[in-house]
């Protein structure tokens, strides 16, 4: 197993050149390499369908309400740690693959539309939930489209990257959970926690895929912007 620093270097390099200095992103990696330690002979595809269960878990007891959406906050947390865990026993054990990270990628994107169905049925407007969802898948396409343009780097940390979703979600639907014995002047305090938990999602995931925006604007401009795509 790779020590702290030498996995945050081949966490960079697999991710291209990502920086890892960011106190949420470096704290976020040193977890899951933390608890990736004593789990080294695990496969990380282990780590990866747990992920997807665990996210999928977090819907009933979110459409359950009261109490059980403390339930579901952890459930997401633990979600969000078993994603970073199945990137930590490859990487860390020198079994990561091209075909793992596609497949990481995918169950990424199938854990955030449970969160995104975990917020609904909790309370969160659809509009809302789905706008939710969107700004996850966003930022993460335009990457994937902007690699497919020659683009070679990851690019800036945003504001709404995996460690915020995660915890956006957790902590809103455990926040809700904690008020919901609370009387509001006849108002819903689950719905209320839910919808700006929701919306503040939405607008961070705004003001990062504008992030990500700008720098690829810069990335893709040049001699080549009136080029034909790639197939």
């Amino acid at each position: 197993m790779l020590d702290r620093d030498e996995y945050l270097a081949a966490w960079s390099r697999w991710h291209g050149g990502a920086d890892t200095s960011a106190p949420l992103v470096r704290g976020w990696l040193t977890l899951a390499h933390t608890l990736a330690r004593p789990l080294a002979v695990l496969p990380p595809l282990a780590a990866t369908v747990a992920g997807v269960v665990v996210a999928a878990g977090a819907v009933p007891p979110s459409a359950s309400g009261g109490a059980w959406l403390v339930a579901a906050g952890i459930l997401i947390g633990l979600s969000g740690l078993l994603d970073s865990l199945d990137g930590a026993l490859a990487i860390g054990t020198g079994r990561a693959s091209r075909r793992g990270y596609v497949l990481d990628s995918v169950v990424d994107r199938l854990t955030e539309v449970a969160y995104s169905a975990a917020l609904w049925v909790a309370g969160a407007p659809g509009w809302l939930a789905v706008g939710f969802g969107a700004l996850c898948w966003l930022p993460d396409y335009l990457r994937a489209r902007a690699g497919q343009a020659g683009v070679r780097r990851t690019g800036p940390i945003s504001l709404w990257e995996r460690p915020t979703r995660v915890a956006m979600t957790g902590f809103t639907l455990g926040g809700a959970g904690v008020v919901s014995g609370v009387d509001v002047a006849g108002l819903d305090p689950v719905r209320l926690v839910v919808t700006a938990g929701t919306a503040a999602g939405v607008l961070l995931g705004v003001v990062g895929t504008v992030q990500l925006g700008r720098w690829l604007r810069t990335e893709l401009s040049g001699p080549d912007d009136d080029a034909a795509p790639p197939p």
